[in-house]
C-alpha cells in the first residue's frame, strides 16, 4: 500500500537512520537496509515489507483488521444485497404466475359442451326449484334469470315474521319436499306455528309454449290443528313475487281479485323465453295488494317487503303492502291476504308473445281440477319409480317408505342453480390496488345438489360426491350434467374450489372468513365414487344402448379433466416421506383449538396432531388416492385408452397398497 500510514511510517525511520554513524569499519545493518530501501524505490518495488509493519502497533493492527472487515462487509452487502432484492422479486414473480394459474381455466374441453348437455335435454331442465335456500324458489339455469318465490307473515308468541329464506331460528315444526323428481314436479310441506302451508309445482312444454315451457305453483293453505292465533285466523297473508335479474322491466296487470277465473298479474320479455306472462287463480276470496321495486339486489326481497308493510302499516293502520310500483319495477310482488283453508294457483307462460299463444287453454290446463288431477298422477308415477328404482317390497312399511321417498325428494329438491366467481385467497403479504386479498375466479355456473338448504345451500365439493351415488341411480342423465358441471371448474393446475360460493344469494349465507378459497387445498376427490360406479352399471347392463354410449362420451371427455385433478393432489397433498399424503390447510397457528379442524378433508373434528406441520401422514388421503387411482385404472380399461397408461396406473395403485408407511420408536 502506497498511501496514508505507509508513508509516515517510513519517514521516521529514515530519520533514525540518519542520526549519526559508528565506528566500526563493518558495515552497519542500517544502512544496509537503507541503501536495500533506496534501491528498491529506484527499482519501483518500494519500501513494503517487514519494515513498515514491524513500525505498526498491536492497537493499531487491530484497528486495522476491524476496518478491513467493515469494508468488506459493505462491499458484500453491496453485492449480495442486489442478489436478495432480486431473488425477492422473483419469488413475488413466481407468486403471481402461480396465483394468474390458479384463476386460469383447464386447457381441455368444456363437459358442458358435449352435445348430450344441449337441444332437448338442456331446455328440459330450464326452469326448477334452483334456489334451495329459501323455502320455495324458482328460477331458470341462466345467468341473469327470471325468479319467482313465496314468503308468508307467520306468528310467533304474539309477533309477526317474514318467513322466506330458510332459517332454523323461524323453529317451523316441519319444512322439505315429499316428492320431487328433480325435473317437472314437487310437492313440499311447511309446517309454521299453527299454519299448514303445501307447495306444489308442476312443468310442462306444450303447445304454444316458448323456450323451457310454462311452470304453475300451487298454494294450498290449511289450519294446523288448534293453536292457530286469533290474528292468524282472521287472515293470513301470502306474498308471491316475480323479479328479473338482468333489471329488465316488469308490467303490472291487475290487481283486482278473481271472480272464478284468471286474472293477469305481471308480463314481461326475457331474451330467452320471448314474451311472459304470470296469472292467478282461485276459487276463493281472496284479497290482492301489491308492490313494485327497482333492485338488483335479489338476496334482501324480504328486507323490501318488511320495509314497505311496516311503512304503510303506520301511515294507514293497514298490514298490507301500498299498492304502488317504483319507476322501471323489476321486482314485482303481490300480497294475498286469505281466510283458511284456501286454494291458489299461480301459472307462468313463456312465449305469450306468438301469434298463437292459446293462453286459455295453457292456463286452463295448469290450475283448477285439471291441475289437481295432473299433480296426482305426478305424484303416483314418483312412488312407482321410486319402488321400482330402489327394489321396494311387501316387507317395507308405509312410514319407512315415505322416509325414503323424502330423503330422495330433498335431494332431488334441494338441486340448486348457482352463477358467479368464487374468491380465490391471495398469498400472504399480497393485496390489490383496492386492498383486496383475493382474485376472482372465472365466471362459472354451478347444477348442484346442496347439503343443507337452512345452513349450507351452496356447493361442497366433496359433499358432491355422496349426493350422486344416489342421483345417478334415480336419473343418470342429472348426475351427469352435475359432475360435468363440477368438472368444469377445473383450473390449469387441476385444483377446484372446494367450497362453492357463486352470486349475491350463495353469499348472504357465508360467514366473511369462510368466503375465501386456497390454491393450496382441496377436498376428498368423492366424484370418483360416482363415476366408477356409473362405468361399473354399464358393465352390468343396467342401461338402455343409448345411455351406454352417452355415459361412455361423458367418461372419455371427462378423463383428462380427471387426470388433471389426480395429478393435482399427487403433486400437491403428498408427504414429506415417500407413499404418505396429508391434508393441507389446517391452521397451525390457532389458541382456540385444541385440535386444529381439518376443514379441507371433510372430517372436520377428526382427531389428529395437535401441532399441524409437514410431517403429518394422513390415512384417510392416503385412501382416497388408492381409490382415485382404482377409478381411473377402471375408466382407462373401460375406455380401452392407451395401454401403457393403465400399466402405469395400475404399477402406481399396486405400490399404494404395498408400500408402508415410515416406522418410528418412541423412547
Amino acid at each position: 500500500m502506497t498511501g496514508g500510514s505507509g508513508g509516515t511510517t517510513r519517514r521516521p525511520s529514515a530519520a533514525s537512520r540518519s542520526r549519526g554513524a559508528p565506528s566500526s569499519s563493518a558495515p552497519d545493518p542500517d544502512a544496509r537496509r537503507a541503501a536495500a530501501a533506496a534501491a528498491a524505490r529506484r527499482s519501483g518495488r518500494g519500501d513494503h515489507g517487514p519494515l513498515r509493519v514491524m513500525a505498526v502497533s498491536a492497537r493499531t493492527l487491530l484497528l486495522l483488521g476491524i476496518a478491513s472487515v467493515a469494508l468488506l462487509s459493505v462491499a458484500f452487502l453491496a453485492y449480495t444485497g442486489g442478489w436478495w432484492q432480486a431473488e425477492a422479486e422473483s419469488e413475488g414473480a413466481a407468486a403471481l404466475r402461480r396465483m394468474a394459474r390458479s384463476v386460469t381455466p383447464l386447457d381441455a374441453p368444456r363437459m358442458m359442451d358435449l352435445p348430450q348437455f344441449q337441444g332437448d335435454h338442456k331446455e328440459s331442465l330450464y326452469w326448477g326449484t334452483y334456489r334451495p335456500n329459501v323455502y320455495l324458489g324458482i328460477r331458470a339455469r341462466t345467468p341473469l334469470s327470471l325468479i319467482a318465490g313465496l314468503m308468508w307473515i307467520g306468528v310467533k308468541n304474539g309477533q309477526y315474521f317474514i318467513r322466506h329464506v330458510c332459517q332454523d331460528s323461524d323453529e317451523l315444526s316441519k319444512y322439505g319436499w315429499a316428492d320431487h323428481n328433480g325435473r317437472d314436479y314437487g310437492r313440499q310441506e311447511l309446517t309454521d306455528h299453527g299454519l299448514h302451508l303445501t307447495t306444489s309445482f308442476l312443468k310442462e312444454k306444450g303447445d304454444g309454449s316458448g323456450y323451457g315451457g310454462d311452470w304453475a305453483v300451487r298454494l294450498d293453505a290449511k289450519n294446523e290443528g288448534s293453536s292457530l292465533s286469533e290474528a292468524q285466523e282472521s287472515t293470513t297473508h301470502l306474498f308471491f313475487y316475480i323479479a328479473d335479474e338482468a333489471g329488465k322491466l316488469i308490467t303490472m296487470g291487475s290487481h283486482e281479485p278473481p271472480s272464478r277465473g284468471p286474472v293477469l298479474l305481471a308480463s314481461g320479455s326475457h331474451e330467452e323465453i320471448g314474451d311472459w306472462e304470470l296469472y292467478l287463480r282461485s276459487e276463493d276470496n281472496l284479497e290482492i295488494h301489491r308492490a313494485g321495486f327497482q333492485t338488483i339486489s335479489m338476496h334482501n326481497l324480504s328486507d323490501l317487503v318488511q320495509h314497505a308493510l311496516v311503512t304503510n302499516a303506520r301511515q294507514s293502520g293497514n298490514l298490507n303492502l301500498p299498492d304502488m310500483t317504483e319507476d322501471s319495477s323489476n321486482a314485482m310482488i303481490y300480497q294475498v291476504s286469505i281466510k283458511l283453508p284456501a286454494k291458489i294457483d299461480m301459472v307462468f307462460l313463456s312465449g305469450a308473445g306468438s301469434k298463437n299463444p292459446m293462453t286459455a287453454e295453457r292456463v286452463n290446463r295448469l290450475t283448477g281440477p285439471m291441475l289437481s288431477t295432473r299433480l296426482e298422477s305426478k305424484q303416483k308415477d314418483f312412488e312407482e319409480r321410486y319402488d321400482q328404482i330402489f327394489n321396494v317390497n311387501n316387507k317395507i312399511v308405509s312410514k319407512e317408505l315415505s322416509v325414503g321417498r323424502a330423503a330422495l325428494s330433498s335431494l332431488l329438491g334441494g338441486i340448486g342453480y348457482f352463477y358467479g366467481q368464487s374468491k380465490i385467497a391471495l398469498p400472504k403479504g399480497f393485496s390489490q390496488k383496492n386492498g383486496d386479498k383475493y382474485i376472482p375466479y372465472w365466471p362459472a355456473a354451478l347444477y348442484t345438489a346442496v347439503p343443507s338448504r337452512s345452513f349450507f345451500p351452496r356447493g361442497f365439493l366433496w359433499d358432491e360426491g355422496f349426493h350422486q351415488l344416489v342421483i345417478w341411480r334415480w336419473d343418470a342423465h342429472i348426475s351427469m350434467d352435475i359432475i360435468g358441471h363440477w368438472l368444469d371448474l377445473i383450473n390449469a393446475d387441476g385444483w377446484i374450489p372446494r367450497e362453492q360460493i357463486l352470486g349475491a344469494e350463495a353469499l348472504s349465507k357465508v360467514p366473511e372468513e369462510f368466503v375465501l378459497q386456497y390454491p393450496s387445498n382441496g377436498n376428498p376427490p368423492t366424484l370418483f365414487l360416482a363415476l366408477r360406479d356409473l362405468a361399473s352399471a354399464i358393465h352390468a347392463h343396467q342401461f338402455s344402448d343409448e345411455e351406454a354410449e352417452k355415459i361412455s362420451t361423458f367418461l372419455k371427455r371427462a378423463y383428462v379433466r380427471l387426470n388433471s385433478w389426480f395429478q393435482w393432489f399427487n403433486s400437491t397433498q403428498s408427504g414429506k416421506y415417500e407413499g404418505t399424503f396429508f391434508w393441507h390447510g389446517r391452521d397451525n397457528m390457532t389458541t382456540r383449538e385444541l385440535n386444529p379442524k381439518t376443514l379441507t378433508s371433510g372430517l372436520d373434528d377428526y382427531p389428529r396432531a395437535s401441532h399441524p406441520n409437514d410431517e403429518e401422514r394422513h390415512v384417510d388421503l392416503r385412501c382416497w388416492m388408492l381409490l382415485a387411482t382404482n377409478c381411473m385404472r377402471s375408466i382407462a380399461g373401460f375406455l380401452k385408452m392407451d395401454s401403457s397408461l393403465e400399466k402405469v396406473l395400475y404399477e402406481y395403485l399396486h405400490w399404494l397398497c404395498l408400500s408402508h408407511l415410515p416406522t418410528y420408536s418412541f423412547s
